[in-house]
């Protein structure tokens, strides 16, 4: 998996359309955002045999568990190669811990793009706790 020549301008792209894009398990939460974005950079889907799968988030764990996967972020742990979250660059995926459990975001400079339930916001990348390298 290699990032397009025009990465950047298909991400941001992405994230436009990821910002008016209402959350929806199975449609579009936080696993399946951090997936669409290494697709908009490198045009391979991970998440493809997961998504409209399940309504609620804790269908999408049950799914992910069936398949093998702890959660979202072993899903990812599959694809990607792990990085010190120092290391993690514009475009990288990052993992932010949440009262809801573990969760991923898309590394843009100092912060994290993550969806919320509410909205696309963002939050410190110094808040990390690991992070996988979109090449």
């Amino acid at each position: 998996m290699m990032r397009q020549p025009d990465w950047k301008l298909r991400l941001i792209q992405y994230l436009s359309e990821a910002a008016r894009t209402p959350f929806a398990p199975g449609r579009h939460d936080c696993a399946l955002f951090a997936a669409g974005a290494v697709e908009a950079m490198t045009g391979m889907d991970y998440a493809r045999p997961f998504k409209g799968r399940y309504t609620t988030l804790k269908g999408g764990l049950r799914i992910l568990r069936e398949a093998g996967f702890a959660d979202a972020v072993a899903l990812a742990a599959a694809w990607l190669p792990e990085i010190a979250p120092a290391f993690a660059a514009p475009g990288d995926l990052a993992v932010i811990d949440t009262a809801a459990g573990p969760a991923l975001g898309v590394v843009q400079g100092a912060g994290i793009y993550v969806l919320t339930p509410d909205r696309l916001g963002v939050v410190p990348l110094l808040g990390a706790s690991r992070a996988f390298r979109v090449t």
